[in-house]
Parts: structure tokens; sequence; C-alpha cells
């Protein structure tokens, strides 16, 4: 299901998912029954890091789920703690956007979806020249196995074919579609809003578009967007913890929850979100887009040596982190928890 824009060598691609693997959910991360002690000198280095990540704020908002979302002047946002965008000038809107043409698989349900929010916007909103940065907090460094794998995530955990054995193996599982083969300069995907089990600490669920480049075969390029579910605890390099995303959209806080949600077996009540990412090629850059017309912000294409050019696959699905062993799995899920014809 490719449409080609251009000539040949260069594909724009489109899928539609409401099915088993496919959910997006981003939960509260509390770890109110871990009893952590630290020494003092890493008490330092964790503050120190808090302070690097967490910007001074025009106005702080304590969503209903106890986060806290600080409102960051947009020229101040944590990406540009990146040696390459320390000059980096701000583009507010891209050169070219793909049009909104994506192919339903089901009439039906897509009639019947309904908008999907963030909770913290019950709590007010952000003024103008400011962005919604979810406020990083002591406990979501100590979750990470050190300070510095904090706000990182492991080749291993890529979901895309570029990987071998797909990224689904040594404690992870996926299900998921790709195309590749060409030039590729931009996926959209349409995915259900679910809320999956998440049986062990250390586990969690996603759903996500993962645009990537193997053009160099010892340094894999890979972004992604979508939704994850982690039974409350931070895991991998996600939202303006990757020095490198330019947030532009004032509306929608990276990393903070989402509602409401798909509930299974009830076509009244099925929620999706859209998620669109493409290559600029007035400015070089892949940007990402919520919904229809909510311009979230972009990846600078002078992060990536072979992204700039564009993409060798692009993949739509989901993954769980599994601790089972033994070629066993545990009960965590992956989008609903059953299959899609049962969905």
């Amino acid at each position: 299901m490719a449409d080609k824009l251009g000539n040949e060598n260069t594909s724009w691609v489109e899928k539609v998912f409401f099915f088993f693997f496919l959910f997006l959910f981003s939960v509260r991360m509390i770890i109110a029954d871990q009893d952590t002690v630290i020494g003092h000198s890493h008490k330092l280095e964790v503050d120190r890091l808090l302070k690097k990540l967490n910007k001074p704020a025009a106005k702080s908002i304590k969503s209903p789920d106890e986060d806290i979302i600080d409102c960051v002047s947009i020229l101040n946002q944590p990406p540009f703690n990146h040696p390459k965008l320390k000059n980096h000038k701000i583009k507010m809107r891209p050169n070219f956007q793909p049009q909104d043409n994506i192919l339903e698989v089901s009439n039906e349900i897509s009639s019947k979806s309904k908008p999907i929010v963030q909770l913290w916007h019950q709590s007010g909103s952000c003024p103008e020249g400011t962005l919604p940065i979810r406020r990083t907090r002591e406990e979501d460094i100590l979750r990470a196995s050190s300070m510095q794998q904090f706000g990182k995530k492991n080749l291993k955990n890529v979901v895309l074919p570029l990987t071998p054995n797909g990224g689904g193996q040594g404690g992870y599982g996926c299900a998921s579609v790709f195309i590749k083969g060409n030039k590729y300069y931009g996926g959209k995907g349409a995915m259900n809003v679910w809320n999956p089990n998440v049986e062990q600490s250390q586990e969690y669920s996603l759903s996500a578009t993962w645009v990537g480049s193997d053009a160099d075969r010892e340094n894999i390029e890979v972004i992604e967007a979508g939704w994850q579910s982690d039974s409350s605890k931070n895991t991998g390099c996600y939202d303006l913890l990757c020095s490198g995303f330019v947030q532009v959209y004032s509306a929608v806080a990276l990393g903070s929850s989402i509602m409401p949600l798909s509930l299974y077996n009830d076509t009244n009540s099925q929620y999706q979100i859209t998620i669109t990412i493409w290559k600029d090629k007035g400015n070089g850059g892949w940007w990402m887009r919520y919904g229809t017309d909510q311009i979230v912000g972009y990846w600078p294409s002078s992060l990536f040596p072979s992204l700039s050019d564009s993409a060798t696959v692009i993949e739509w699905g989901g993954e769980v982190g599994n601790s089972g062993t033994n070629g066993q799995h545990t009960t965590t899920q992956m989008g609903s928890g059953h299959f899609a014809g049962k969905s």
C-alpha cells in the first residue's frame, strides 16, 4: 500500500491499524513501592542532572495524575543541550506537508473515533511562547540502571528489520509490518489506544511508527513516535530526554498521559491517534504530526549522517519487553491483549 511520490525511487507510505498489537498509552510514573537508598555523591549527580533537564518555567501545572507540567520557553527546551543544536535556529513550520489522505480500513470504526486529549489539559494550559514539558523527577532517574543509561534506549530494543532478528529476541517481542528496499520520505500510522496489562516492573508494551536507515550497517539510525505503557517504570530514550527532537507545538506534553482509552469488544469506545513522520525537503528535517493538523516538532537532519537524505525502511507495529525465561512469555499484553479477529 505505497503511493509513489516524485520518481520511482521515492515513496510515501501509509498504513492503518485497528487490531491486536496496536495501542497507545502513557501512564503516570511512580515508584512508591520502591525503597531506594543512594549515597551523597550520587545524590549530587542526580541533582545536577535534574537541574540540566528541568528548565526554568514561566508556569507549572499539576496534572490530575500527579505529573507536573512546566511551561518552558520554546528557546530553552532540553534538546538544545545537544552539542549539534547549540546554535540551532528553530523552524516553526515545515516547508512541505504531505496531504492527509490516509486509507481507512474500516469506515465503521473510523466514524466512531473520538478525540483524544492529555490529562493535564484539565488543569490549565501554557502561555504563548512556551512549551509544556513533563518535569523529570529524582525517582525517574533512579529507575535507570545507571546515570549514563538514563534517557537512552539500547539498539537491541529497536524493532526494525534492519537489526538482527528484527529486534525481537533477548527479552523482547514484536509484531509489525514494514516496507523496505527503496528510498522513503515519510510514513503514517493510525493506532488504537489501549491499556495493556504489564506484569513485571521491568517490562513495557508499546506501539509506534519507526523510520530508519541502514545505509551504514555499523551505525543504524532510527526515529520513532508512538506511546507506551510500562507498569509505571520509565524505560528507553523518549520524549525531550532524547536531545534532538525540537518541539514547536504548545498543546502536547511529550510523555504525559492521554485519554480516553479503547475498550475491548465495544465498538462505541474505540479511540485512536494518528502519527505522521515525513522528510521536509526544504530544510531537511524529519517532522512529526499528531492527528491531522497538530505539527508537534522535528528532528533536524544535522543529527543524522544517513537519515539526512532518506529512510530505507518504514515500520508499524507493537513491541513488548518480556522477562520470561526458556522461551516463555509473561502475561504482559500487546495492544488489546486479543488477536486481531477478536478486537
